[in-house]
C-alpha cells in the first residue's frame, strides 16, 4: 500500500485516524501496532514474518543487554549480525551470486530467486539503532515489545523513512498527545507532500522514462540532458513528497520525527548536499558507522578511508547494483576531495561560515549531483554513454523522435515549478511573512486544489511509481 492510493486516502488513513483518537497511551500504542502490520502486510503478507523476527530479535537483545552488562558486546554483535544477515540474504545474496559468477567466468552457483521485502533497509536501520542505543546507555531497554514493535513497523516511516533513532522517538513511544494543532500541522503537511509526490513526480517520471525506455542511438544529447534533469527532480520530489507525508502523518498521530530533506540543490559543495539530502540517513551512518570507525579523530589519512567506507555503504545500501556502489563512491571522492584542501572546500568552508558564496561553487554541486544521478538511474555503459551525449551534444543531434515527443509542454511546465520549488525563493521569504501564510484562508484554499489536483491524477493515471521502495 502506498500513501499516493485511493484505498489509502479513502480507506486506510481515515479509519484509523479516527479510530486512534478514541485510544489512549497502550491501547493507542497496540492499535497502530495492529494496523502498520496490516499495512504492510496489504503488499507482503508472508514477509510480515520476517519483520516481526527483527522485531523479537532486537527486543530480545536489548532486554539481555540490560540484564547482562557483562556481555552486552557480544549480544550486541550477534543482534547485528542477525539483522545485517537478514538483510545481506534478502537484498544481497542474488547480487553476491552473479558477483562470483562473474568473476568465476561461468554459473558455479545458481541465482536465487528472492523477492526483496519492501522497506527492509529502513526497518533493519531503525532495528539496529534501537540495539546499539540500548549498548550505549543512551536510552533503558525497553520492556513492552509492543512499544519495541511499534517504533520498527509505524506505517508512516516504515517503507521510506526517515529513519528515526530510538533515543529520539522513545519518550514519545511512553506518552505523547494529539492535539487539533498538530493534527492540522499534519495533514498540511501531508497534502504538500502529496502534491509533490503527485503533481511533479510523477509528471517528470513518465518524461524520464520514455527517453530511458528508448534505444540508446535514438537518444539525443538534447533528450540525455532532459532525462537527467528531470530525474534529479523526479527522486527529489519523490522522495522528500514522501518525507513530507510521514512526517504530517506521525503529527497526526502524535509524534514528531525529524526532518529529512533541506533543498538540497541549492548547496555549494557536495559536503553540504549530504548535509540537506537525505538527512536522517547521513545522521545514522554518522553516529553508528563513520563516528565509531574514527571519524575525523585519527588523521587525515584515516578520515579519507572512513568516508570512502561510509559512502560505500551508503551506495550499498540503496541497491544492490554496481550503478548504486560506484554511485556511493563518487560521492565518496567529492567528500575526499573537498576536505583535501582543494577550491571546492573553500566553498564549503565558506558556506559552513553562512559567508556568501559564488555561482560557480553551486553550478558545480549541481552538475556533479546530477551526473552522480545519471549512475544511480542506469548501468555503468548506459550512464558513460549518456553522459558523452550529455557532454558532447552536437555531436548526437539525429534521432527517430523528437524532443517533444518525449517531454511535452506539461512537462516543461511542471520542471520549471520543480526549478522554482528547490528552495532559492524559499529563502527569500522571511519567517514572519511565512508565519502570516500557514493556516491562512488562502492556504487552506491552495491545499484544498491541490487536494483535489492530487486525488483527480491518482483516479485518472494509473503511473505512481515510487523509487525509494525499491531501496
Amino acid at each position: 500500500m502506498v500513501f499516493s492510493s485511493i484505498i489509502f486516502l479513502w480507506i486506510f488513513l481515515p479509519l484509523v485516524f479516527v479510530i486512534n483518537l478514541f485510544m489512549a497511551g497502550r491501547l493507542s500504542n497496540i492499535f497502530l501496532l495492529l494496523a502498520s502490520l496490516i499495512f504492510y502486510a496489504w503488499g507482503e503478507p508472508q514477509l510480515v514474518v520476517l519483520m516481526m523476527v527483527s522485531i523479537l530479535v532486537n527486543w530480545l537483545a536489548g532486554k539481555l543487554i540490560g540484564k547482562y552488562a557483562g556481555y552486552k558486546e557480544w549480544i550486541l554483535v550477534g543482534a547485528v549480525a542477525i539483522d545485517l544477515s537478514l538483510l545481506g540474504y534478502f537484498k544481497y545474496a542474488g547480487f553476491f551470486v552473479n558477483a562470483v559468477n562473474t568473476v568465476a567466468g561461468k554459473a558455479l552457483i545458481p541465482v536465487p530467486d528472492i523477492r526483496l521485502p519492501i522497506g527492509i533497509s529502513f526497518f533493519t536501520f531503525q532495528a539496529i539503532s534501537y540495539v546499539v542505543d540500548v549498548y550505549r546507555g543512551e536510552t533503558q531497554a525497553q520492556d513492552r515489545l509492543v512499544n519495541t514493535a511499534l517504533y520498527i513497523s509505524f506505517f508512516p516511516q516504515l517503507i521510506a523513512g526517515p529513519i528515526v533513532r530510538y533515543h529520539d522517538i522513545n519518550l514519545q513511544l511512553e506518552s505523547r498527545r494529539i492535539t487539533w494543532e498538530k493534527v492540522a500541522a499534519g495533514f498540511r503537511r501531508f497534502v504538500y507532500g502529496l502534491s509533490k509526490k503527485v503533481l511533479i513526480s510523477n509528471v517528470l517520471g513518465a518524461c524520464t522514462d520514455r527517453i530511458y525506455a528508448l534505444e540508446l542511438g535514438d537518444i539525443t544529447g538534447a533528450m540525455a540532458w532532459m532525462a537527467a534533469i528531470c530525474y534529479m527532480f523526479q527522486i527529489y520530489y519523490d522522495f522528500s513528497g514522501y518525507s513530507d507525508m510521514a512526517i504530517g502523518l506521525g503529527k497526526m498521530f502524535g509524534f514528531d520525527f525529524p526532518e529529512n530533506f533541506n533543498y538540497p540543490y541549492i548547496s555549494h559543495s557536495v559536503r553540504e548536499f549530504w548535509r540537506r539530502w537525505h538527512i536522517s540517513l547521513s545522521t545514522w551512518f554518522r553516529e553508528y558507522v563513520y563516528i565509531p570507525l574514527g571519524g575525523n579523530r585519527k588523521g587525515q589519512r584515516r578520515t579519507y578511508v572512513n568516508l570512502l567506507i561510509v559512502f560505500f555503504l551508503t551506495g550499498l545500501w540503496h541497491g544492490a547494483g554496481w550503478n548504486y556502489i560506484l554511485w556511493g563512491l563518487y560521492h565518496g571522492f567529492f567528500m575526499v576531495v573537498e576536505r583535501m584542501g582543494s577550491a571546492w572546500k573553500a566553498a564549503a568552508k565558506q558556506n559552513d561560515q553562512k559567508k556568501p558564496t559564488g555561482f560557480f561553487s553551486f553550478l558545480y554541486t549541481f552538475l556533479a549531483v546530477n551526473f552522480g544521478w545519471v549512475f544511480f538511474r542506469t548501468g555503468t555503459g548506459t550512464a558513460l554513454s549518456l553522459l558523452a551525449r550529455m557532454f558532447m551534444p552536437w555531436r548526437y543531434v539525429t534521432s527517430g523522435l523528437s524532443l517533444w515527443e518525449c517531454a511535452d509542454y506539461k512537462t516543461v511546465f511542471v520542471l520549471v515549478c520543480a526549478v522554482c520549488g528547490m528552495g532559492w525563493f524559499q529563502n527569500l521569504i522571511s519567517e514572519r511573512k511565512k508565519e502570516v501564510w500557514r493556516f491562512s484562508l488562502p492556504e487552506i484554499f491552495w491545499c484544498a486544489v491541490m487536494l483535489i489536483l492530487c486525488i483527480a491524477a491518482i483516479a485518472s493515471d494509473t503511473y505512481n511509481p515510487f523509487i525509494y521502495f525499491q531501496f
